[in-house]
């Protein structure tokens, strides 16, 4: 089991931008796949983004071109920097590690509004 903490929420304008970070309690060197996922009230949890442990990623079409997840096995912590926010980015976004059927972290607020 890996424990997993995300980082940097809040309140955001649209076309603003965060960075989120997602810290892990072990070394991720050997977990192939991280990522991001979101659920917004009223709908399923949904993925984000994922990178793999020799950096492949993989991006939902809706965040496509504005956000980009990053990974720092020195640090076991992975990033996702969202730019160019919409309204419908708002979600609570959750942090995933591949390794023993799936981890997750407690999950951090975003909230894209004006």
């Amino acid at each position: 089991q890996v424990q997993l903490v995300e980082f940097g929420g809040g309140l955001v304008q649209p076309g603003g931008s965060l960075r989120l970070s997602c810290a892990a309690s072990v070394s991720i060197f050997s977990i192939n796949a991280m990522g991001w996922y979101r659920q917004a009230p009223g709908k399923e949890r949904e993925l984000v983004a994922l990178i793999t442990r020799r950096g492949s990623t993989n991006y939902a079409d809706s965040i496509k071109g504005r956000f980009t997840i990053s990974r720092d096995n020195a640090k076991n912590t992975v990033y996702l920097q969202m730019n160019s926010l919409k309204p419908e980015d708002t979600a609570v976004y959750y942090c995933y590690a591949g390794l023993d059927g799936g981890n997750w972290g407690q999950g951090t607020q975003v909230t894209v509004s004006s």
